[in-house]
């Protein structure tokens, strides 16, 4: 990034999420004078930690892999070392000895022998499902993990011939997890890029990561003190509610406590961090093309996370296991996670998450806890699963966009002067992740600095 000249430039960066707080913390390294303003009282947008019975608790948990290049690079940045914070473990989709799934690992071996010895390994999958899966690799592969014209997942896997085990049991779970939208209408572009970024990259590329810290420790915290160590503010709690171009400068009204009730600024930029719903009421009036149409046109699935504590002792035998659900018997459990061997701190603690929720979440909080601790209980063997001391319940109701085929993204670049868009809904090969998010940011920061020079966030991994 080009940093000449930055110094003292004023930059205002609405929306204190990870792609507002990875721009921000760009900006303030290339010696910009950033502000940043978030609305609610916390940093981190979708993906924050909050207070829940005396303990921070994520609203969702998430799983890395060692492709997320951009995130690492910013968690080192402002101070984060990843191999400390994460937990390292190679590529797998495991599940519960008792609930008839298979079970999947990668060998730490270079690539592609890491997968094709997990293959011959794996157990729970026939002779045809092996098959299936060796061949949509290779065919996906030699068609460079793309795709001319988009389609659904679902009818992906129908044209390379993948069973219904297989589906169910690898394709299904990936896709609901990457994308947070179910086959039948997820794009089956965006998921070759996942899997181009896992099933087939090099072996420490597909490794997958969890966060042994809590989503605000991990990047968000450390940003704001990153920001305010370079000569920035970060302003939680103050609502920006105008957004004006006046003469070459962009003028900001905010209200809330953290700016004395109301303010108003004038800056030399800003990047614009916040949800579409929220962006289009800022940006109205201004002339954008169709930036406004593409940014009304988003559709939104949300996650549920539920917590579980049981004893202290308790320990399930792995980090995490994939978990087959079926809501017709009430298993909505797609995943679930020890989190005491993540974090010390959180001894007998269960997070299971359920992605595209929509169901789940229209369910009485205390019935959907006591039902997925039952599938637990029925999965594992382990009756005393069943009873745990307490639960929570978090649904994040418009957690990530509906990555359907064809949508159209928004560019970083808005076409007006000084004013750049940053998400995880902005262009991008990946779906809404912390690494589209951190990349969107890096990229508005790029542009803010060098307009013109910011490209859509594309992986590198691969």
């Amino acid at each position: 990034m080009n940093t000449a000249g930055q110094a003292g430039k004023r930059v205002a960066v609405i929306g204190g999420g990870w792609a507002g707080c990875a721009a921000a913390v760009e900006l303030a390294a290339a010696g910009c004078s950033v502000t940043l303003f978030e609305a609610t009282r916390t940093l981190g947008g979708r993906a924050r930690a909050i207070e829940v019975r005396g303990r921070m608790l994520d609203n969702g948990q998430h799983i890395l892999l060692g492709a997320y290049t951009g995130t690492f690079r910013l968690l080192r940045r402002v101070g984060i070392e990843p191999k400390t914070a994460l937990l390292n473990l190679p590529l797998q989709m495991r599940y519960p000895n008792l609930s008839g799934g298979m079970d999947f690992v990668a060998p730490r071996l270079p690539a592609p022998w890491h997968l094709v010895v997990a293959l011959l390994r794996a157990k729970g999958l026939g002779l045809a499902d092996k098959m299936a899966l060796a061949r949509f690799s290779s065919s996906a592969r030699w068609m460079g993990w793309q795709l001319n014209v988009d389609c659904s997942v679902a009818e992906l896997l129908e044209r390379f011939d993948q069973t219904a085990r297989l589906v169910q049991l690898m394709w299904r779970p990936l896709c609901l997890a990457a994308l947070n939208t179910p086959p039948e209408y997820a794009s089956a572009r965006v998921f070759l890029a996942v899997l181009r970024d896992s099933l087939g990259a090099g072996r420490a590329a597909s490794d997958m990561l969890l966060p042994r810290l809590d989503l605000h420790a991990l990047f968000p915290g450390a940003a704001s003190r990153f920001i305010e160590q370079h000569g920035g503010a970060v302003r939680c709690g103050a609502k920006v509610t105008t957004l004006l171009r006046e003469g070459g400068s962009w003028r900001i009204d905010a209200t809330g406590k953290a700016v004395g009730g109301n303010s108003s600024a004038l800056f030399d930029a800003v990047v614009l961090a916040v949800a579409p719903p929220a962006a289009l009421t800022l940006l109205d009036g201004l002339p954008l093309g169709d930036i406004p149409a593409r940014l009304a046109a988003f559709d939104y699935e949300p996650i549920t996370t539920c917590y579980l504590q049981y004893a202290a002792a308790m320990q399930l035998g792995r980090p995490f296991y994939a978990l087959p659900d079926d809501p017709a018997i009430g298993h909505w459990g797609q995943f679930v996670f020890d989190r005491g061997q993540l974090d010390g701190g959180q001894a007998g603690l269960c997070s299971v998450v359920v992605s595209a929720s929509s169901a789940a979440a229209a369910l009485d909080q205390a019935v959907l806890a006591q039902a997925i601790a039952a599938q637990l209980a029925a999965l594992f063997g382990r009756p005393e699963l069943a009873s745990p001391a307490w639960s929570q319940v978090i649904t994040e109701k418009r957690a990530t966009f509906a990555c359907t085929p064809g949508l159209q993204r928004v560019p970083t670049a808005s076409g007006l002067p000084g004013l750049v868009l940053a998400g995880d809904y902005t262009e991008s090969d990946y779906p809404a992740t912390l690494e589209a998010a951190v990349r969107s940011g890096a990229a508005a920061a790029t542009e803010t600095i060098a307009p013109g020079a910011a490209k859509p966030t594309r992986s590198s991994a691969a």
